[in-house]
């Protein structure tokens, strides 16, 4: 994720990164461009169409499809943010589920600090990895109980890791350092673990409908093509950087909402889950430290 000082305008107007739409875009506004360059042409010199055309009236088709189109993309937009913020609201939560089950743990099994320091943020880990669709043994840790190459990455490797750490409670409990209403207490965090890597999982498989998708895109296609037929009367050729600007600003809602719909990744505007899973670390190493 990006790290910028939303009141800068300066800086953000003149800053380009790798994930910029413009870059992105630019064969397919020159492609446009020369495409209304040729209409306006076509119209105005070869064909000469006269003041009393109807093809004139095509500018008021295009206003209320201008409107409609609008009302599309802002619906895109929001269900993509929607599912963004979700995935944020969902890390947040496992930031704080991981900080509590630390604050529990140093008081009711002082003795097993360091399994749980390693444990909880592999937890984490395994989560965002498993979200990217890979598996890097190095980003966990071994410990007393908890062997690396015991993991099966074909499998689902939160649920493995889940299981070690929730195994060790139990375990605990039966030894009696642990009672049944301390694994009562500590059921919420142990959930939400689960719960977020379901929720997670949720967001990821189900993207948008590729009906609607595919509509939307060529929606857009077909509005910026008869654009220039529209407007090449009132605008000249000055309708080559207009309906190039107006194709920049539509496809760039859409590039911006199929990037933020699945967050977990690692684009440029995807949620930083590496500074989150640091954060996890660093609390619990605080909270349960020697």
């Amino acid at each position: 994720m990006i790290a910028y000082n939303p009141k800068d305008w300066f800086s953000i107007l003149f800053r380009f990164h790798k994930a910029d739409t413009f870059r992105k875009l630019l064969p397919l506004i020159l492609a446009i461009g020369v495409y209304s360059a040729a209409v306006a042409w076509l119209e105005l010199v070869l064909w000469k169409v006269g003041p009393d055309s109807r093809v004139r009236n095509l500018s008021l088709i295009h206003s209320t499809l201008g409107l409609v189109i609008s009302l599309l993309l802002v619906f895109r937009t929001n269900t993509a943010y929607d599912r963004w913020w979700e995935g944020r609201k969902i890390w947040g939560s496992l930031v704080n589920a991981s900080r509590n089950l630390a604050i529990k743990i140093s008081h009711l099994a002082p003795d097993q600090r360091g399994f749980f320091r390693i444990m909880i943020p592999n937890q984490v880990r395994a989560l965002k990895n498993h979200l990217r669709g890979e598996f890097l043994p190095e980003d966990l840790h071994a410990c007393d109980g908890f062997h690396v190459g015991g993991i099966d990455p074909g499998g689902h490797v939160p649920n493995q890791v889940a299981k070690v750490l929730v195994g060790r409670l139990y375990a605990l409990e039966r030894k009696g350092v642990l009672r049944p209403e301390h694994l009562l207490g500590l059921q919420s965090e142990l959930v939400a673990y689960t719960d977020a890597a379901g929720a997670c999982e949720r967001i990821r498989k189900s993207p948008i409908p590729y009906s609607y998708s595919v509509f939307l895109k060529k929606f857009i296609f077909l509005y910026v093509m008869t654009m220039p037929f529209a407007y090449v009367f009132s605008l000249g050729y000055w309708v080559v950087p207009v309906v190039g600007i107006v194709f920049y600003v539509l496809a760039s809602l859409e590039l911006i909402a199929e990037e933020i719909e699945d967050p977990f990744g690692k684009d440029a505007n995807d949620l930083p889950l590496e500074a989150i899973t640091d954060t996890v670390q660093r609390s619990v190493e605080e909270i349960l430290a020697d």
